[in-house]
């Protein structure tokens, strides 16, 4: 019996001791799990998520290729940063004969808006609007050309050079005109900010009314196949893709850059030097994946560890008055994981008056994104005493008059107070003895006011005894 008791114990702890390994295993396994990348036939590509800049996929993202007509989402870009769209655009001599490929046929003269030459741009990828558009907005091809260039490096390009507005680069243009994968998306994401932007690629057909030089409508149709049948009836249509920008030439092979959404996640995918139709394919593939593998978190809406004090902040007040997390923050990670296994870090890097601070996350060694904690604009309660004092100091710009809080103390009005406190004291000692000792004031009032009643009884007894003797003589 004892045997069998012993047995059935170690069967026991036995039994415990797998399952707490297998619940530790899973914890581990959640917490560093990454979704494996996909196999792709591109040589080139990336997948960015939008709001957060996070690196979902990479395949040799910064090697520099020909991006060929992606170009002209920098293009676009510049355009609508610089100009209004009701502005007139005149085709130079330059403009119509010093592009060739993709076109819409303009004349030397002619006059377009802003708006109709970048819809002609970024869907019939035309490149006489594109030169058209650089002069406009540059004054001419070279200081446009300028522009792309340290527009490239504000967004933090750094093998990235631009030769031309249109993409169109053979021979030894073809050296001096190139970028890659990842600043492509990071040129990508800074267009797709931009509202007008997405309203433009993410349009299928467009008709620019009759101009001083064609008296007939020109029919404007998006390259794009995968939100617009237009030369491959319908094969590569991808019902969450809303916009991108296509390429090609003999030097660059295949380029694409396209935009899909799905469950409020926004994912840029770049394919450059691809054998057609692997930028279709691969671009469909990889929406699908990450699509399937991947959440979008908000941080303000799920990150309590601020206000709990489970973060560290260094000297940042975090009181909820005076600080919050920007509701433009997010993080994205696998579907697998829960929000709290994302690990925060505090930084005071680019910091302003509202931005404070910002919360960085990583999750199994990837950025996976970050939200600002900013000011809500509340300001503390000030105190002060009896002199505020305004003084002029002198500087170098001139002389300018500053008001100074001084914590400085009038001694009479001090005194004063303690003497108030004092009488509030004595007053109360007062009241307390009053109301200690009232029954007995109340007994002697009343005895000192009313005779006792005992003298009254024998002094009425005695008239009565003499009353008494009187009558019996």
């Amino acid at each position: 019996m004892k045997k069998k008791k012993r047995i059935l114990s170690f069967g026991l702890a036995v039994c415990c001791f797998v399952g707490l390994l297998g619940i530790n295993t899973q914890k581990v396994k959640a917490a560093e799990y990454w979704p494996k990348d996909p196999e792709t036939e591109s040589p080139n590509a990336i997948v960015m998520e939008e709001s957060t800049g996070t690196v979902l996929y990479d395949k040799n993202s910064t090697e520099q290729h020909c991006p060929a007509s992606i170009t002209k989402i920098m293009t676009t870009l510049l355009a609508l940063e610089n100009c209004s769209l009701d502005e007139t655009v005149t085709f130079s001599k330059e403009a119509v004969y010093n592009t060739h490929g993709s076109g819409i046929s303009r004349d030397v003269g002619e006059q377009m808006t802003m708006e109709e030459c970048l819809y002609a741009v970024m869907l019939e990828s035309a490149n006489e609007c594109a030169y058209a558009v650089a002069e406009h907005v540059g004054g001419t091809v070279e200081n446009f050309v300028q522009m792309m260039n340290d527009k490239a490096a504000e967004l933090g390009c750094v093998n990235t050079h631009f030769n031309n507005p249109h993409g169109l680069s053979e021979g030894e243009d073809a050296t001096l005109h190139y970028t890659c994968c990842y600043d492509m998306a990071l040129i990508a994401k800074a267009a797709y900010q931009n509202e007008t932007f997405r309203v433009i690629t993410s349009t299928k057909t467009y008709q620019i009314p009759p101009t001083n030089k064609h008296d007939e409508i020109t029919y404007l149709q998006n390259h794009n196949e995968m939100i617009h049948a237009f030369k491959t009836r319908g094969q590569y249509l991808y019902e969450y893709c809303v916009g991108g920008k296509t390429g090609y030439t003999t030097a660059a092979n295949s380029t694409l850059v396209t935009y899909a959404e799905k469950d409020d996640m926004t994912l840029i995918c770049v394919i450059m030097n691809a054998q057609s139709p692997a930028q279709w394919t691969d671009s469909i593939a990889l929406y699908n994946y990450y699509f399937e593998n991947f959440s979008l978190y908000n941080v303000a809406q799920n990150e309590t560890r601020l206000e709990n004090g489970e973060m560290d902040t260094g000297m940042l007040n975090t009181n909820s008055s005076f600080v919050k997390i920007d509701p433009a923050g997010n993080i994205v990670l696998p579907k697998s994981a829960e929000f709290s296994e994302a690990t925060p870090a505090v930084s005071y890097d680019n910091t302003s008056d509202d931005v404070l601070a910002n919360i960085k996350y990583t999750f199994a060694g990837h950025d996976v994104g970050s939200a600002d904690i900013i000011s809500t604009g509340v300001k503390a309660d000030t105190f002060s005493f009896d002199n505020v004092k305004s003084e002029e100091i002198s500087t170098e710009a001139g002389t300018r008059t500053t008001t100074k809080h001084k914590f400085q103390i009038n001694i009479w009005k001090v005194l004063l107070g303690i003497l108030g406190v004092a009488a509030l004291v004595v007053i109360a000692f007062l009241i307390w003895r009053f109301a200690d000792n009232f029954y007995i004031i109340r007994h002697k009032y009343f005895s000192k006011s009313r005779p006792d009643k005992r003298y009254k009884t024998i002094k009425r007894n005695y008239r009565s005894k003499r009353r008494r003797r009187r009558r019996r003589k």
